[in-house]
């Protein structure tokens, strides 16, 4: 522990002494600069609300990137996936259940439906924990602000590895709107959106947008003769502004999603070799019906403000309700079986239902004076209910045919209630100390029961469960930030973050003596430095961190029983480094980068499952991981942007932006496979090209991703005999490489 403390003061040492050598080169920014591509604000700036706040980015004391929604237009972004191409130390990992975020290799794995993830989803200010709430959000937006580390502070709910605040496009000033209409040649469909802003009365703004994808998959079913999954999605969202008076706004907002996919992204490859995927597979229609995931979500919202003198009253009112089912096979192809493919053995059914009530009030102060301050109160219940269907059709177990189904069912009614507070001491113009401190409290009330349906006996235990939970946790968070020049400056910060507590939602054999789990503690300690040089015309940021969890809640999957062991890990540490670069050379050209490197290991992990290169003799009772690295963690990640406009004469002009984004190799197979269970390090090539007129009023584009058609795995696992005829590897296959053609105009 001194060893690591003393590591991190040198570090601050370091940045230190190149901030001090920065004010040479500095000079002060222009705010008549033109504003960047996506950017908000004047000059180059990029405006955040991750501290409650309309501020520079570059003000912020937190390790962020922020990804603007123009950036994601662009690219025809429709999930949080797309996320992962511009922000160094995140991961989404791509499963048969839920995506799942990372930051600084910390996630709550997917297995366990009832996980409470430890990266939090934020949206308008509503939170949002499951990855389903999410399916509306990624059109039509602002921007997506990615905090790093602990936000226990400000944020609260479940943010022990950091948080994802999503900001939609507001309504307008001024009546104005957009149709664009993609062709993917690849995809073999159409994604049609648009947006209506404007004024009603003088009081009164709105602004309504919409999304329609219709697209076939990347993978060819030999089974069925389909492209899968095949994406039908259609999303809505209806944003209302009242302001009748300076003193007074309400914004409300309504979005509801239907999203069909029909197919899977499992391939088969082989356990003796590295990872082989391809782009065909042959899955038939199991007991459970075709293959595929069906979700209705809906969000409501509500945010106002009042002016009381020179203080501001905040609400936040948020509903979520969604209504999901999946239905999982994995790829019945033989690896080097000469296209042969054994029976559909094992598949499962996850119905899912959920809603959500909460409610934030804050006040504000006002800036400029010796201490700032932001206070408030959080609450929020929710109901949550999970069916599985495991279904078996086993062409031999135990020297017969197995054909048999078992259900479960999971219910859950949690409640969650804390204060909050954020103060800053502004000692000097140039130096400030923040201090933060929340308090929460969470009960949770679930059982669990699974029954035979049919079949002549049962494969895995039937059991039941139930248990109830309430804790506390407090979340405390100091910063120190010193201005060593007029735009450069520096931060140390240590903070805590907390997760809380809960159940094992979809295990078979869960019982009361494995059915809860305790509450995950992370501690950070964290230091960096921003800069804006040369005008504005360089952004410069680095910063340095220590980041240990206690009690790391895990869900791993065990090949020899094919069911997943969830628990508390004793504890994990991450250190690394992440910078950014943005040069804006001309006002035609901008270079953006950013890199991050960590180093994350297990510091003590007893009762552990065993991994694929520990010893055959390897039982769990004696097991502990301390020292190894957690799974789908990289070494290194990274991308680099290039936007340059490049005009053709008076009346039309090209734009060009390219994307490289990559990461270094890591596993992602729970058991850390040195064979099949690795993805080798990668970098992803995106590039758009536009032609349009000088204002933009209409445009046409080509937008090629993943021009390498790199084919890369979000996750592994060996499906072993005797469920399957011949073990294999499952693998979890990523988009190819597509092309597609883009058109619309703006009015």
């Amino acid at each position: 522990m001194k060893a690591r403390h003393s590591n991190l003061l040198a570090g601050v040492a370091t940045l230190a002494m190149l901030a001090t050598a920065a004010p040479a080169m500095a000079q002060t920014a222009d705010d008549g600069a033109d504003t960047a591509a996506g950017a908000s604000g004047s000059g180059n700036e990029i405006i955040v609300t991750a501290q409650k706040r309309a501020q520079n980015i570059q003000d912020v004391p937190i390790s962020m990137e922020v990804v603007s929604g123009q950036r994601l237009d662009d690219f025809n972004s429709n999930d949080i996936k797309a996320v992962m191409n511009y922000t160094p130390n995140v991961f989404v990992q791509s499963t048969a259940g839920n995506d799942v975020i990372y930051i600084r290799g910390f996630g709550s794995p997917p297995a366990n439906f009832a996980f409470d993830q430890s990266v939090s989803l934020y949206v308008d200010g509503v939170y949002a924990g499951r990855s389903r709430q999410a399916q509306a959000p990624f059109f039509d937006l602002a921007r997506v602000e990615v905090l790093r580390g602990p936000q226990g502070a400000l944020f609260g709910k479940n943010t022990a590895a950091g948080a994802v605040s999503v900001v939609s496009a507001g309504p307008t000033d001024r009546f104005e709107g957009k149709l664009t209409a993609n062709y993917n040649f690849d995809f073999k469909g159409t994604d049609f959106s648009g947006y209506l802003s404007g004024p009603l009365t003088d009081t009164l703004s709105a602004r309504l947008a919409m999304k329609v994808l219709n697209q076939q998959g990347y993978i060819r079913n030999l089974a069925t003769d389909h492209d899968d999954p095949e994406i039908k999605q259609q999303l809505l969202r209806l944003t209302m502004k009242w302001e009748p008076s300076a003193n007074f706004d309400y914004t409300a907002k309504v979005e509801y999603a239907n999203r069909d996919v029909v197919g899977g992204i499992t391939v088969s490859s082989p356990l003796t070799s590295a990872q082989d995927p391809h782009l065909t597979r042959y899955l038939d229609k199991s007991a459970l019906g075709d293959e595929g995931t069906k979700t209705k979500s809906v969000m409501i919202s509500g945010t106002g403000n009042i002016a009381i003198g020179d203080y501001t009253l905040t609400s936040v009112t948020g509903y979520s309700w969604f209504n999901a089912n999946i239905v999982n096979g994995f790829d019945q192809t033989i690896p080097g079986g000469g296209g042969a493919f054994t029976n559909n053995s094992v598949y499962n059914s996850f119905p899912e239902r959920f809603e959500q009530f909460s409610q934030e009030i804050r006040l504000l102060s006002p800036t400029g004076r010796t201490f700032d301050f932001i206070v408030g109160a959080y609450y929020d219940h929710g109901k949550y209910r999970l069916d599985q269907l495991q279904g078996f059709n086993i062409a031999d177990l135990f020297g017969s045919p197995y054909f048999g189904r078992i259900d479960s069912r999971f219910n859950q009614t949690s409640e969650s209630w804390s204060l909050f507070g954020q103060g800053t001491l502004n000692l000097a113009d140039t130096f400030r100390v923040i201090g933060s401190l929340r308090y929460s409290h969470t009960s949770k009330d679930a059982d669990f029961a699974s029954r035979l349906v049919y079949g002549p006996f049962a494969i895995r235990p039937i059991s039941s469960a139930d248990g109830s939970l309430s804790e506390g946790n407090v979340d405390p968070s100091v910063t120190v930030q010193f201005d060593v020049a007029p735009r450069i400056m520096l931060y140390a910060t240590y903070g805590r973050g907390s997760k809380s507590g809960g159940f094992v939602s979809n295990t078979l054999g869960t019982t009361n003596a494995t059915f809860a789990f305790k509450p995950e503690r992370s501690t950070n300690y964290e230091a960096g430095v921003k800069s804006t040089l040369f005008d504005g015309k360089v952004v410069a940021n680095v910063s340095i961190y220590d980041t240990q969890f206690k009690n790391l809640q895990v869900s791993v999957y065990q090949p020899a029983s094919s069911s997943y062991l969830t628990g508390n890990a004793a504890s994990a540490t991450s250190k690394g480094i992440e910078g950014s670069l943005a040069l804006y050379l001309s006002p035609n050209l901008d270079i953006t980068a950013s890199g991050a490197y960590q180093d994350i290991k297990y510091d003590d992990y007893p009762g552990a499952a065993c991994l694929a290169s520990q010893p055959s003799t390897c039982t769990p009772a004696t097991n502990n991981l301390a020292g190894y690295r957690l799974a789908y963690t990289s070494k290194w990640t990274g991308n680099v942007s290039a936007h340059g406009r490049v005009p053709l004469g008076d009346d039309l002009k090209l734009d060009i932006t390219g994307v490289a984004a990559g990461r270094s190799k890591y596993f992602d197979s729970d058991n850390q496979s040195p064979i099949f269970g690795i993805q080798k390090g990668y970098v992803k090539l995106d590039l758009r090209v536009q032609l349009s007129d000088a204002d933009e009023r209409w445009f046409l584009a080509f937008v090629g991703k993943n021009l390498t058609n790199e084919l890369t795995t979000g996750s592994a696992f060996n499906l072993p005999a005797p469920i399957t005829a011949v073990p294999r590897a499952i693998l979890y296959l990523e988009p190819p490489r597509n092309l597609s053609i883009e058109a619309g105009f703006k009015f």
